[in-house]
């Protein structure tokens, strides 16, 4: 866990704008912001789909045991 740091607080038109060091900054292009009390909390956002979801999982490196369940039996319908 990084410890806290002072930041600057500036305006950019009628925004105030706060600068994340870099050991702060959350991945991906969007966040949510919230306020819980005196708090202002940024968290990043979820992917927006699941192939976006998968792409950030590492890959499996472990094999399968086969499967115990066999196929059916084929029906004439």
């Amino acid at each position: 866990m990084f410890p806290e740091r002072r930041v600057k607080l500036f305006k950019n038109g009628r925004n105030q704008v706060v600068r994340i060091p870099p050991e702060f900054e959350p991945p991906g292009e969007d966040a949510i912001m919230r306020k819980e009390g005196e708090r202002l909390i940024i968290e990043p956002t979820l992917p927006k789909s699941l192939l976006a979801l998968l792409v950030t999982l590492a890959p499996i490196d472990e094999e399968f045991p086969p499967s115990l369940d066999p196929h059916p039996e084929p029906v004439e319908l």
